[in-house]
């Protein structure tokens, strides 16, 4: 008999709106939809900026993840959720976040432009035969626009930049009034705002262009309904044509109010009032991108999410290390800061090894460890700007780099616990730690605590331990040293273990006694 596979739950938070698929996947990498659920919640909807999330707002978003949550719960489907440009801008986003988490029980991954597009792509690739093809997927949110480049699963150019729907109908059609002053000064704004990634995306190249969420397909059907023709009951895989596709933009854009444009056919009455704005970001693609037909995708961010959970998932389970495109991330990186790699590599197989052996009693999970070993892998990339205080460097460096495959939460993880391999211990008086939710911390201080000890088990960067073995007798553990049999007495490495064991000790409420083991 068939297993039957486990479900997951995907929701986008989005600046306009909130979508819920819950899916159970075959081993074949297909997609059972079990239940697909939208709630209109404009999230982002103060003006250009996006800085702050409105009360109300936050009120919205926080019933409709409630909503979700429950039906989640119902199938109990795991949950994986993203949060997109209106949260990841919103100086008030944590805010937002304990609300949902205190309401909902959901923890939200706030993901970089460049993460969005990547999971965009994702899914895409999955929805339609493109993976042999170099595509251009373009994204139209309500917050920002997402354009990627991929072959072969593979990104080759990724751009997220601050034009949505609802930021410029905020910006130039208050109400959703459209004049031509309004629409002139909106398609000027978006030509400036678009053109160095025009310019990227012609020198890179592609040879089909896919177009995904709500504004393109809305803009799909409608070009369908004007031209009489009978409706497909689904879209994914449809082509528009260049000429479809600007002529229901010019029908759109002529349109001064929202009462008028409710008359047009296939129009999708929760984005009359943005589907000006959003219409002329497309239009702008196409022509100076000179774009002859858009192929439809149905899959977009929420299914990405789905795949890319599962990836992850096996990735752990099978190999019980990074993904692929995670563990490629942090080599980059790795690389562009001139970091010693086989330092790097042991301090990593020692933290986990320590990790792995005392996972009984922090309880950390596979998710966890993944932070450690990420952290562990770039805890010194601060050199590249000075020796002195290269902790508080790395910090900076990892927190500010682009890491696709990990979001901006986990990034943020990643860092703190680099920045504390050394030297403090974390403190609410640093900044960079107080920001963190309180379980957060916890994590920060038991993965900062083993990999203090591992860096102080290779202090000298010679590798001379060849591996440890842990021994726990009630409250008190004890770590044995095992050097290489041509190594000699390691008295710096266990002098240096031995001086950094406090912050784990304070984590676990443990003591903690370092020897050597023959």
């Amino acid at each position: 008999m068939e297993k039957t596979a486990p479900k997951i739950a995907a929701i986008d938070v989005g600046t306009n709106s909130f979508h819920l698929i819950i899916v159970s996947v075959d081993h074949r990498g297909i997609l059972q939809v079990h239940y697909r659920e939208k709630e209109t919640v404009r999230l982002g909807c103060c003006a250009k900026d996006m800085k702050t999330l409105l009360p109300d707002a936050m009120e919205r978003g926080v019933s409709a993840l409630s909503r979700f949550a429950l039906l989640a719960n119902s199938e109990q489907a795991e949950i994986s959720a993203v949060a997109t440009s209106a949260v990841r801008e919103a100086e008030n986003k944590d805010d937002f976040l304990k609300k949902v988490k205190k309401a909902t029980g959901i923890d939200i991954e706030v993901v970089s432009g460049a993460e969005e597009g990547r999971l965009i792509y994702l899914g895409a690739i999955h929805a339609l035969p493109i993976e042999n093809l170099k595509s251009l997927v373009i994204d139209i949110g309500g917050g920002s626009t997402e354009t990627v480049i991929g072959y072969q699963g593979e990104i080759k150019y990724v751009h997220s930049e601050k034009i949505g729907a609802i930021r410029l109908t905020e910006g130039f059609f208050k109400n959703g009034i459209a004049t031509k002053e309004s629409v002139s000064a909106c398609r000027e704004f978006i030509k400036g705002a678009w053109s160095p990634t025009m310019k990227r995306l012609i020198e890179t190249g592609f040879e089909t262009v896919v177009g995904t969420s709500g504004t393109i397909l809305n803009l799909a059907v409608m070009a369908l309904s004007d031209k009489k023709e009978i409706l497909p009951e689904e879209i994914n895989g449809l082509n528009v044509s260049r000429e479809d596709m600007l002529n229901i933009i010019e029908k759109v854009v002529n349109i001064q109010t929202p009462e008028e444009r409710k008359l047009l056919p296939g129009i999708d009455e929760s984005r009359i009032d943005i589907i000006v704005a959003g219409a002329l970001i497309i239009e702008h693609a196409i022509k100076s991108l000179n774009i002859q037909n858009i192929l439809i995708s149905s899959y977009a961010l929420r299914e990405g999410i789905v795949y890319n959970t599962i990836q992850k998932n096996q990735a752990r389970l099978e190999h019980h290390q990074l993904s692929h495109l995670r563990y490629e991330t942090i080599q980059n990186i790795c690389k562009r800061y001139n970091v010693l790699i086989p330092h790097s590599e042991h301090v990593k197989n020692i933290s986990l090894r320590i990790f792995d052996d005392l996972q009984w009693i922090h309880g950390l999970s596979f998710v966890e460890r993944e932070w450690l070993e990420a952290a562990a892998l770039l805890h010194d990339v601060g050199f590249y700007i000075s020796t002195d205080q290269h902790h508080k460097h790395s910090f900076y460096l990892i927190s500010h780099c682009d890491m696709p495959g990990f979001t901006k939460d986990e990034s943020e993880i990643i860092a703190n616990v680099a920045r504390y391999h050394r030297k403090s211990h974390p403190a609410n008086k640093h900044g960079n730690f107080k920001k963190l939710p309180s379980d957060k911390k916890n994590i920060v201080k038991i993965l900062a605590g083993i990999l203090r000890i591992a860096e102080g088990i290779d202090r000298r960067q010679l590798m001379v331990i060849k591996d440890v073995k842990i021994q726990t007798i009630g409250k008190n553990i004890t770590i044995s040293l095992i050097p290489e049999s041509n190594a000699g007495y390691p008295d710096i490495e266990l002098w240096g273990a031995d001086r950094r064991k406090s912050l784990l000790e304070e984590a676990l409420g443990m003591t903690i006694k370092l020897d050597v083991k023959a």
